[in-house]
């Protein structure tokens, strides 16, 4: 696990707190972590998705893939059908077809849609956690985090892509390096959990950078650094909302 967190902590500009593990493992916080925890799952497949239709493939293609990801999206928004069914229901139907004029659609395509069907298998294996513990879904508002990268993207083509590859590289990255905080403060079967979701997503942050300088027409290291700034913003400072994503409690904050 040593070897896995080397990159991601070098990457990383700030190491999540310590105040915000303490909160995390209360256990009356053990059904927001593993609601918000599936919900981001949901949330790294549409955020794939959402880049393999806009920059990469025709709307057939696009369509098939939003065919892919309805009885996810229709169990969280709508609260209907079997989450045991799911594990069926993670295959795309056809080939992806990039558009001809997109140079680096083929490798946006390869990448996203491996990275799609890591996450709605990961979300399944969430699901399977919450039932065991007893968590039932409920619905839980976003988080700051995303949004607060998001507000800096830029508005122009191809440098706003480049900037939502390099968000989803600090989220992954985040992700995992909370995931092996977490895990030697619960219980095995969650640890063990958290473990292996760290090897299988150890390598997606680098498949994002490495999208996102293929695709730049210039060297992305100062926009790395500039969201690597961003981020560790977000993830050092107050925060009144508790979320797997959340900063500094607002109630540790307030006593400092």
């Amino acid at each position: 696990m040593d070897e896995l967190l080397k990159p991601i902590n070098s990457f990383l500009q700030a190491s999540t707190p310590d105040e915000w593990v303490t909160e995390a493992t209360k256990q009356d916080n053990l059904s927001v972590v593993l609601i918000d925890h599936l919900v981001c799952e949901l949330k790294a497949a549409q955020s794939a998705m959402f880049l393999i239709r806009k920059y990469a493939v025709d709307k057939e293609s696009g369509d098939a893939l939003l065919e892919w990801l309805k009885p996810f999206e229709t169990l969280i928004y709508k609260r209907q059908g079997n989450w045991r069914e799911l594990a069926d229901k993670n295959k795309l139907t056809k080939s992806m077809i990039p558009k001809s004029n997109t140079p680096y659609g083929q490798n946006l395509i390869d990448k996203m849609v491996m990275l799609i069907k890591e996450e709605l298998h990961h979300f399944y294996q969430v699901l399977e956690i919450m039932h065991e513990y007893g968590v039932e879904y409920q619905s839980i508002t976003p988080c700051r985090y995303a949004k607060g990268m998001l507000r800096h993207v830029k508005s122009y083509e191809p440098d706003a892509l480049v900037d939502k590859l390099i968000i989803g590289a600090y989220i992954e990255a985040r992700s995992c390096e909370r995931f092996a905080k977490l895990a030697p403060y619960v219980d095995k079967r969650l640890g063990d959990f958290y473990i292996s979701l760290l090897r299988s997503e150890a390598r997606h942050y680098q498949d994002y950078l490495t999208l996102a300088q293929d695709i730049s027409e210039f060297d992305i290291t100062e926009r790395v650094e500039f969201f690597g700034n961003v981020e560790a913003e977000l993830i050092s400072s107050p925060d009144e909302d508790f979320k797997f994503h959340s900063g500094l409690p607002v109630s540790v904050a307030s006593k400092c």
